[in-house]
C-alpha cells in the first residue's frame, strides 16, 4: 500500500483538494474541487473514484460535513492509498509562523486570533482542519501559510507610517499569496535562466490579485498588506483605498462597520466597477462600458503597482504571469504590457495570444513568462517534509 498525503485547500464557497504520494515529489494521483458551496455545489475530480459515487450534494451541507465526505469519497477510490498526513492552505500566519507547522491546539488557537485580519478565508481553512480532525482522529496535520514567504522582506517594506507601537504589536505588511509565489520561485530557473536570480515581478493575478517583487527568488516587496484587501484592484476587493474613505463611509454616510467589511469585500473590484460580473470573462463578453472601464482600471492599477515595484528592485529583469487571469486572459496581459512599454517590455503577440511559457518579443529588454501556478504541490512537499521528520522521530 502506498502512503499518501492529502492537500486541502478550503474557502468561502470552495474545497480544492488533491493526494500525492508522500515518499517522493512526484503528481498527484487524485485531484479535484468542491465549487458552489452554499448555493449549487458541485464536485469534479481527475483519479479516485467516480465522482457519481460521491452523491448529491445540497446546498446547506457544511464544510465540516462535505470534508468527512470528501475523505470517505477518497478512500474508496484509492483503495491503495494511505493517508499518513494532510497539508492545509492558511492565508494568515501573522508574525510567528514564517514556515510551515504541525497542527495542534495551540497553533489552532493562534491562528483563529488572527480571523479577524482574513475573515474571508481563515475561518473556512480552520473548518477543514476541525472537519479532518473529526473525520480521522490523530493524523498529522500541517498548515502552510500564504504570509510566510513574505518574511524575508526587509524591515522598511513591512512597516506602516504609523506609531511605532502599533507596528511593534503586529501592524504591518505581511503580504499574501505566498503559496503561489513560492511556487514560480522554484520554476524560475527552468524558464529564466540566469535572470532568475535577478530582478523579477511576479504577478499573481486571479480573483484575488498581487503583485511580488523577488531578488534571488526571495521576496523583498509586495502589494498587500495588513490584509489581503490591499494593493492591485480584484474581483470584489478594490485593492488600495484612501483610507478617508472609509472614514467618510462610517462617519458621514453612516454605514455600520458590518456594512463596510460588506462592501469592501464582496462588493467592489470588478463587481462593482462593472456593476455586472466579477469574473474577466464575463466583462470581456459584453459590450457594455462600464465591463470595459473596469477591465481598464485593473490593468491600469496593475500597471502603476508594477512600476512602484520596478522601483524598489532599481529596474527589472522579467515579469511573471500567474494564477487565472494572468495564464490565461492574453488581452489583459497584452493591456498591461502595453503601459510597460518605457521599461523595455514587447511582448510576442502570438506568443502571447497562445499562452506560452515566453511571451516576451525577441530583443524585449524585460524577459515576459507565463507560468501556471501550483500551489497544493507547495503544500505537498512542506507537509511531506514535516511528516518525514514525525517519521524519523520516531512520533
Amino acid at each position: 500500500m502506498t502512503e499518501a498525503v492529502l492537500v486541502l485547500n478550503s474557502g468561502s464557497s470552495s474545497i480544492k483538494f488533491a493526494v500525492y504520494p508522500a515518499q517522493d515529489e512526484a503528481p498527484p494521483v487524485c485531484a479535484g474541487k468542491i465549487t458552489g458551496i452554499g448555493r449549487s455545489p458541485e464536485i469534479w475530480a481527475r483519479g479516485g473514484a467516480p465522482v457519481a459515487e460521491f452523491g448529491r450534494l445540497a446546498p446547506d451541507e457544511p464544510h465540516a460535513v462535505l470534508i468527512e465526505r470528501l475523505v470517505d469519497w477518497l478512500g474508496k477510490g484509492l483503495r491503495d492509498n494511505r493517508l499518513v498526513a494532510a497539508g492545509h492552505r492558511v492565508v494568515h500566519g501573522g508574525r510567528e509562523y514564517a514556515a510551515p507547522v504541525l497542527v495542534d491546539d495551540i497553533v489552532m488557537e493562534k491562528l483563529g486570533a488572527l480571523t479577524a485580519l482574513a475573515p474571508q478565508h481563515q475561518p473556512h481553512n480552520l473548518a477543514g482542519m476541525r472537519a479532518l480532525a473529526a473525520a480521522r482522529p490523530g493524523l498529522p496535520q500541517v498548515a502552510c501559510f500564504d504570509t510566510a514567504f513574505h518574511r524575508t522582506q526587509p524591515r522598511l517594506a513591512q512597516l506602516f507610517a504609523i506609531p511605532r507601537a502599533l507596528s511593534d504589536d503586529g501592524i504591518i505588511r505581511y503580504g499574501f499569496h505566498g503559496l503561489s509565489y513560492q511556487y514560480i520561485a522554484g520554476q524560475l530557473p527552468h524558464h529564466a535562466g540566469r535572470r532568475a536570480e535577478g530582478r523579477i515581478i511576479v504577478a499573481h493575478l486571479g480573483h484575488g490579485a498581487s503583485l511580488c517583487a523577488l531578488r534571488k527568488r526571495k521576496s523583498v516587496a509586495t502589494s498587500m498588506g495588513f490584509t489581503a484587501l490591499d494593493g492591485l484592484m480584484m474581483g470584489r476587493r478594490p485593492g488600495a483605498l484612501d483610507p478617508g474613505v472609509v472614514l467618510h463611509l462610517l462617519r458621514d454616510r453612516g454605514m455600520s462597520l458590518d456594512e463596510v467589511s460588506d462592501l469592501l469585500n464582496l462588493r467592489s473590484g470588478l463587481l462593482g466597477v462593472s456593476e455586472l460580473s466579477d469574473d474577466m470573462r464575463d466583462l470581456f463578453a459584453s459590450d457594455d462600458p462600464r465591463a470595459r472601464e473596469a477591465v481598464d482600471l485593473f490593468a491600469y492599477r496593475a500597471i502603476s503597482e508594477i512600476g512602484a515595484l520596478a522601483a524598489v528592485l532599481g529596474g527589472i529583469d522579467g515579469l511573471v504571469f500567474t494564477a487565472g487571469i494572468g495564464e490565461k486572459a492574453g488581452a489583459v496581459r497584452k493591456r498591461i504590457a502595453a503601459g510597460l512599454g518605457w521599461l523595455g517590455l514587447r511582448l510576442d503577440d502570438d506568443a502571447n495570444d497562445a499562452n506560452a511559457i515566453r511571451i516576451s518579443a525577441p530583443g524585449s529588454a524585460i524577459a515576459a513568462f507565463v507560468i501556471p501556478t501550483d500551489e497544493e504541490s507547495v503544500i505537498a512537499s512542506d507537509t511531506r517534509r514535516l511528516w518525514k521528520g514525525l517519521s524519523s522521530d520516531g512520533t
